[in-house]
């Protein structure tokens, strides 16, 4: 088939590159996100789609918006049997969808209709799921509410963070992709309506809702701490410091109602156990301020005057 792909992020160049990688179909045009700001130095820096399509000589689309009726005639123009959509950041007008001769497809992260939205991989863990997947989707006008062509499943492990999480997607994602292309080719692909009374919402993640709240439950933070790894990195203060958490494990022991949510208990070789509105997290892993990610009981040994039991975290 002629495929014409959309995407932005890495989890959409993987994608990409597994229909790259397919003899049976071929990518004609490829639209991305335009040049962002990145680094330190603030430098126009190409979406890795962008790079990937770059790579292997495929022309890249950019528009800011595809509703003007020019940008309609361009994909028109390229007379694509499909367009296959991953993570690509616009929304797609109803001529877009129709353009086609079999239309839009999606490659969701998340078993639909739960979490529909912007974040799946993150709100999943954030909740506290155990378990998620990915859904191909006939795109219509709606956000994420389109018939399913297929569900592939997977389980979140406790430990399960949104790198690694989206890591197991990409691979669950790009062959159920190629399956339901072919599929599609010979006609033998079943849409099933999605019943929208299960549905919820995966709100894009605000870096403010990277701040600790320690009169939350320690698993409530084990969540969010996981969910928010790598991006924004959940984070809690000392004093002026901003410190980044980036391992923890919630401990259930009995502590002293003497000490406040926030309060190191301990700080040892396994890490700072801190107090929480409900039982109590050790802090394994944390990153200080110009310094890198590091394990605590290595900090310990050169900072430990900053973590002595007793000290408050977070205003």
């Amino acid at each position: 088939m002629k495929i014409v792909f959309a995407g932005t992020p890495d989890f959409a160049a993987a994608h990409l590159q597994a229909l790259l990688n397919s003899p049976d179909h071929s990518v004609v045009a490829v639209y991305t996100q335009p040049d962002r700001p990145a680094g330190r130095g603030k430098k126009l820096t190409p979406s890795p789609v962008k790079e990937l399509a770059l790579k292997h000589q495929i022309a890249v689309l950019q528009p800011l918006s595809l509703k003007p009726p020019e940008q309609q005639w361009v994909l028109a123009e390229l007379q694509a049997d499909i367009m296959v959509v991953v993570a690509y950041g616009l929304i797609l007008p109803q001529p877009i969808l129709d353009t086609p001769r079999l239309g839009c497809i999606n490659v969701h992260a998340s078993i639909l209709p739960r979490w529909r939205g912007a974040a799946p991989i993150q709100r999943a863990i954030e909740a506290g799921d155990t378990e998620t997947g990915v859904t191909i989707m006939q795109m219509d006008a709606g956000l994420d509410t389109g018939a399913m062509l297929s569900v592939s499943q997977c389980t979140i492990e406790q430990d399960e963070t949104s790198a690694s999480l989206h890591r197991k997607l990409e691979r669950l994602g790009a062959p159920a992709l190629l399956h339901t292309l072919d599929n599609l080719d010979v006609g033998c692909v079943v849409a099933v309506d999605q019943d929208d009374r299960l549905s919820c919402y995966a709100a894009k993640i605000d870096k403010s809702e990277a701040l600790i709240d320690w009169t939350q439950s320690a698993q409530t933070l084990d969540n969010q701490i996981r969910a928010f790894n790598p991006l924004p990195a959940a984070y809690t203060t000392l004093d002026d410091l901003r410190i980044k958490v980036w391992q923890a494990q919630p401990q259930s022991q009995v502590i002293p109602d003497s000490h406040r949510p926030g309060q190191i208990i301990a700080a040892d070789n396994r890490g700072l156990l801190v107090r929480c509105g409900e039982n109590n997290l050790l802090l394994s892993e944390i990153q200080l301020p110009g310094k890198s990610r590091m394990a605590v009981s290595e900090i310990l040994k050169s900072r430990a005057e900053l973590f002595a039991p007793g000290t408050q975290l977070g205003a």
